[in-house]
């Protein structure tokens, strides 16, 4: 995850999407891929960019971890197809992530909640949160927080 974290500095600043890394690791530990937002273009998302490196039919991704720093999106403007159905799509088994995406550009993801629904182990790394979150800070500033959902 700390990897992720520095990947998601390289990100190109916006003020209408967050900053996000991401790194998938193969079984063994080895990084498979990894990727940021804005890295390949101005919408591409870091789980997207990481995944676009790779051909379709990667075998380690069927037993690979997805490190993001933020809760995979269920909801996209930018791309028809969001990063929760991307990770299911590529059969990633684990996703581990830094905190959840709050309401401030999609009113209610629940990416978490749809990878767990359909089998993914989902693991959430409450004490990088604050890491995770720290490069967007300039969004966050604007945010209010929903009681019933972790920030």
């Amino acid at each position: 995850m700390r990897r992720a974290i520095e990947l998601s500095r390289l990100c190109p600043p916006s003020e209408t999407a967050f900053s996000v890394g991401a790194v998938l690791v193969d079984r063994a530990g080895a990084i498979v891929s990894e990727g940021y937002s804005r890295e390949l273009d101005d919408h591409v998302h870091a789980e997207e960019a990481a995944l676009a490196k790779l051909p379709d039919d990667e075998p380690r991704l069927r037993e690979a971890t997805l490190y993001s720093t933020l809760e995979p999106c269920t909801e996209r403007k930018s791309r028809p197809v969001p990063c929760a159905q991307l990770v299911l799509a590529a059969a990633i088994p684990r996703v581990v992530i830094a905190w959840r995406e709050p309401d401030l550009f999609v009113a209610d993801c629940v990416g978490t909640e749809l990878l767990r629904d359909a089998g993914v182990e989902v693991v959430e790394l409450p004490e990088l949160a604050e890491d995770a979150r720290s490069v967007n800070a300039h969004l966050l500033s604007r945010f209010q927080p929903r009681p019933d959902r972790p920030a």
